[in-house]
């Protein structure tokens, strides 16, 4: 008898995650099967719930809305610099993404969101966020954790 994907499952599979409008972020397909324990903090809770009760060899899509994903956008995290704290010859555009500064953690990823004469507007949340995730799954083989 084939185990069955519990809370406590050990669990290897080979995903695709797409966006709602098809653009795919990773796919593991063309790779061997990833292996995780369910709950180890690895994967989102909104991903692994869709696993819990499925067998080996069960092949599938769903989608994960934002607010079990990476969350919607926060205001708070879109943060205006001035200017000139970049270098004058420091080459940037909406849409790059840039390392900064963060005091003891070391630095966090931003990405350019608004460029003015005087100011850049950094959005400093996932970049993910506010997206609904499409995963195609195939569960390739589940074992107790415990």
């Amino acid at each position: 008898m084939s185990e069955v994907i519990s809370p406590t499952s050990k669990v290897s599979l080979k995903f695709a995650l797409t966006t709602a409008d098809g653009r795919e972020i990773d796919s593991t397909f063309d790779r061997d099967a990833v292996s995780f324990v369910m709950g180890d903090g690895s994967l989102l809770p909104g991903f692994e719930q869709h696993l819990v009760g499925l067998t080996p060899g069960f092949e599938g899509t769903f989608s994960v809305p934002p607010e079990d994903a990476f969350g919607q956008p926060n205001e708070l995290n879109f943060q205006r610099v001035a200017r000139d704290l970049f270098a004058p010859d420091q080459a940037i555009e909406v849409g790059l993404v840039m390392n900064f500064a963060n005091g003891p953690e070391g630095e966090i990823a931003g990405v350019i969101h608004e460029i003015t004469d005087t100011e850049v507007v950094v959005n400093f949340n996932h970049p993910l966020a506010g997206e609904t995730l499409n995963f195609k799954v195939l569960i390739v083989g589940v074992e107790s954790a415990e």
